[in-house]
């Protein structure tokens, strides 16, 4: 059986593809998914397909109704979703992901450092699981393939 697991987070590291050689180090039939990690193309989406806007706020808005887009459709069709919340970038996005993968009924595991646990307690609460480390979040994935 191959579950399909949405990766929600922050663009500017290789957490994913981390995430993506642990699983395939255990042999977990497992396709991965995510935002658009292109920050470049994330940003200029709107205007790449409806053209140039008449300024700054046109433009993000056309590129956030693409990129929202995409990131239902790829929601839809995950069997889970990982979120996870560094500390080095602001994380907005993750929240949006997370709470959709609630409203979804997505099983939904929430990566957090320690120091973010009182800032993420109602979001936590509501997840499936919530770890500190990557390798906890692939352990629970293994741990459906037992």
């Amino acid at each position: 059986m191959e579950l399909t697991v949405y990766l929600a987070g922050q663009i500017h590291d290789d957490w994913r593809e981390t995430i993506k050689q642990e699983a395939a180090k255990r042999d977990l039939p497992i396709e991965f998914v995510g935002p658009q990690t292109v920050h470049e193309r994330s940003d200029s989406i709107g205007e790449d397909i409806l053209g140039e806007q008449p300024g700054k706020l046109f433009r993000d808005d056309a590129a956030s109704s693409i990129n929202n887009f995409r990131t239902q459709v790829l929601l839809q069709k995950s069997d889970a979703v990982i979120a996870l919340f560094g500390e080095n970038y602001k994380q907005w996005n993750t929240a949006m992901d997370a709470s959709a993968a609630i409203q979804l009924r997505k099983p939904l595991i929430l990566i957090r450092p320690e120091s973010l646990i009182h800032p993420l307690k109602e979001l936590s609460n509501q997840a499936n699981v919530t770890v500190e480390t990557y390798d906890q979040a692939i352990d629970v994935l293994s741990y459906i393939y037992e």
